[in-house]
């Protein structure tokens, strides 16, 4: 019992697979928090129909270096507020 008790503390701790998103930033006015915005087409159900969707998600941009219009990368992570779950990764591409 005393090795497992000993590997178990030499394995770093694992995290869950964490979804990430790629969007474009679509308001940075708050402090600390952008507003990312996801657009996806998908065929409807019955008629197949190519509809588009659009998701938003409030993020954390903990130096507020992200700005409007910049294409970012977000990731899962433990709820910070009512609404942020999310965080920012990386800035892919800079917007005009």
């Amino acid at each position: 019992m005393a090795e497992n008790e000993e590997v178990k503390a030499a394995a770093p701790a694992v995290r869950g697979n964490r979804k990430s998103r790629v969007g474009k930033v679509i308001s940075d006015v708050q402090n600390k928090t952008i507003v990312v915005e996801i657009m996806s087409r998908t065929a409807h159900k019955r008629y197949k129909k190519v509809v588009k969707t659009r998701v938003r998600y409030a993020a954390h941009d903990e130096k507020n270096e992200a700005k409007t219009g910049d294409i970012v990368r977000i990731g899962e992570t433990r709820p910070l507020s009512k609404r942020k779950h999310w965080r920012l990764i990386e800035i892919i591409s800079r917007g005009e």
